[in-house]
């Protein structure tokens, strides 16, 4: 019997009209590319129609599902879902008290009356069409630039969602592929009604811990189980005690046998993002720069955190989430610096850069189409990188809580002078109910002494910028200048801390509509903050979606070359991963992690009693 598995997967894709002499065992492929392949398959070891897999409405595909973030799988006729355990972790404690620690203990609900709501805003999503729009999105937009070119986009993206999402119940999104050179339109069913069945404790979800993070052999019981509800009539429906399980048209068996080493087995899932056509400058300066600082600032985080909120206290409960978020980046990171530093990784980056140029000049139609391609790319990229140490730590300055809470809810209040069409994504009216999602969930992830210690750390990095570097309006607001004084700054926070309202819930959803003159005559320091910020914040908007146009026209041109240079070859280029439904197929094997090891691919009970972590 074949092995379908739904998971969570990082690998790379390839377009159907790009598939020139490709391998099944490589890459991750769009569901509608497999019939073409069906009889490499056949002959690896698939025992349905491969047919029958682009068919995102029938088994199998109809029974993988994403969670907007992490891929899961229907497993019963009664809407039961099986996920990964950190994919539950979200609802796992926004259930949890320090009396009862669902994390460190567990919890099985014993009948549906038992189960727990879902964190607010948890969504399952049911992929039901995936359609290609290139031509509807870029239409029509050869004399556009910048700005320009990305708010065009932009609007064409909006109006094919609009029409997409015509019927209730239905969430659908533009995807990019190959950095802007095709778009597809995917269109899911969005279950509003999520609830928690079943996690295990601690000890098995997340044995090992991040020692064992990333790594091989692991032991880790990773799993938990969801379950899916709609109304009375099937339809998605907002959480209430009246609706009845869904049933999934499909499901996967989960097969007792399970798979012996050679076996072939066939992926299926939302892979998050990769990166795989960067630059050499690119690559050089995300390993020798990016990822080293971030991991620094993800590990400064999290010791704030544990040194802040007690372990097992409400506050730490409340914070284990952001916590295992930031260690399992900061693991990653680490072991990708650890690899690149010791791998031909740039040299190799570079050489088959300079292969392309070389391509690309021993022909006068490319030199006219690609010749110029790959110079304003990278100065492109140099123009973006110029203000990237700012621009970090305002990242993480947004990754505090009462921040970018006013400043979101501020943004709403503008937005909503507009007509729908013209607001922001994620300010429109399809918004509203996760917008107000994000507010309610702010009650189970927050605590201000936590985020008060994490702002007042980023903040002293800020003010280490050199005064060209900084915003002026930022300065102003927090009393940063030359003679930075700390002892100001934590004053200045403790009075904002104190006076906030927006701690509670009820006064932030009361802000929700409120208008742009309630929001100027608040006294409310980070309403305050908000106002004074939100022209700058526009300005800093308006200068990245100009950069960000110019890097959408060239980007697609860079990757014209590309796939033409390895067509060349007879080689295929891949689309990165990019959150939308692939497919991948492998055999189980085991690998040889450095000269003279051998990883089997498979652990042992003696394993857990042999490890010590």
């Amino acid at each position: 019997m074949q092995n379908i598995l739904s998971t969570i997967v990082g690998a790379l894709t390839i377009f159907s009209t790009l598939a020139v002499n490709v391998k099944a065992d490589e890459g991750m492929w769009q569901p509608h590319q497999l019939p073409a392949m069906s009889d490499e398959l056949a002959a690896k070891g698939l025992e349905i129609d491969a047919t029958s897999i682009s068919t995102l409405t029938e088994f199998p595909m109809n029974a993988v599902i994403s969670l907007g973030g992490c891929t899961a799988s229907f497993v019963s006729s009664q809407g039961l879902v099986v996920t990964n355990h950190h994919c539950a972790a979200g609802s796992i404690l926004h259930n949890s008290t320090p009396e009862k620690n669902l994390l460190k203990d567990g919890f099985l609900a014993k009948s549906y009356a038992e189960e727990l709501a879902a964190t607010p805003g948890s969504r399952i999503y049911v992929t039901q069409a995936v359609t290609e729009v290139t031509e509807q999105v870029i239409s029509g937009l050869e004399d556009k630039v910048g700005n320009d070119f990305y708010q065009a986009i932009e609007v064409n993206e909006k109006s094919l969602i609009a029409q997409c999402e015509t019927q209730e119940g239905y969430r659908c999104q533009v995807y990019s592929f190959h950095g802007g050179l095709e778009y597809y339109l995917v269109k899911q069913l969005e279950i509003r009604d999520v609830r928690l069945v079943y996690n295990p404790a601690a000890s098995i979800g997340k044995y090992g811990g991040d020692i064992d993070n990333w790594m091989w052999p692991r032991h880790t019981g990773d799993f938990s189980f969801y379950r899916a509800y709609v109304s009375k009539d099937g339809l998605p429906a907002d959480f209430s005690l009246d609706n009845v399980p869904y049933q999934p048209k499909s499901f996967l068996k989960v097969s007792a046998k399970g798979v012996s080493e050679g076996d072939f087995v066939m992926v299926a899932g939302y892979p998050g993002r990769t990166n795989r056509y960067r630059t050499a400058s690119e690559v050089e300066n995300q390993f020798e720069w990016a990822y080293p600082e971030a991991k620094m600032l993800r590990e400064r985080f999290i010791d704030i955190i544990n040194g802040t909120a007690t372990e097992g206290s409400d506050e730490r409960i409340k914070y284990e989430s952001l916590l295992a978020g930031l260690a399992n980046y900061a693991k990653n990171f680490t072991s990708m610096i650890e690899f690149y530093a010791k791998s031909p990784m740039l040299a190799d980056r570079k050489s088959r850069e300079n292969d392309l140029a070389n391509w690309i000049s021993k022909d006068t139609q490319r030199q006219q189409q690609y010749g110029k391609t790959l110079a304003t790319l990278d100065e492109l990229i140099a123009e973006g990188q110029e203000d990237q140490a700012r621009d970090i730590i305002l990242g993480y300055i947004r990754s505090t809580t009462m921040l970018p809470t006013a400043r979101k809810l501020y943004r709403l209040a503008n937005e909503k002078r507009l007509t729908d069409v013209d607001r922001e994504p994620g300010y429109q009216q399809r918004d509203m109910i996760r917008f107000k999602s994000s507010m309610e969930r702010i009650d189970r992830r927050y605590a201000a002494s936590v985020d008060k210690a994490l702002l007042t750390e980023m903040l002293k990095r800020y003010a280490a910028l050199p005064e060209s570097a900084r915003i002026e309006a930022l300065d102003k607001v927090f009393g940063i200048g030359r003679l930075f004084n700390e002892a100001r700054l934590s004053r200045t926070l403790d009075r904002m801390y104190a006076q906030t309202k927006l701690g509670d819930l009820d006064a932030r959803l009361a802000w929700l509509d409120k208008s742009v003159e309630d929001f100027n005559l608040s006294k409310d320091p980070f309403i305050k903050f908000a106002v004074a910020m939100y022209d700058t914040d526009m300005q800093q908007e308006k200068k990245s979606k100009a950069l960000s146009g110019k890097l959408m026209k060239v980007r697609p041109q860079y990757m014209q070359a590309i796939i033409a240079f390895n067509r060349d070859q007879g080689k295929p280029v891949y689309a990165d991963a990019n959150s939308s439904l692939r497919v991948a197929v492998g055999h189980v094997k085991g690998y040889a992690p450095e000269d003279g090891l051998r990883a089997e691919p498979f652990t042992r009970l003696e394993g857990i009693l042999a490890k010590d972590t």
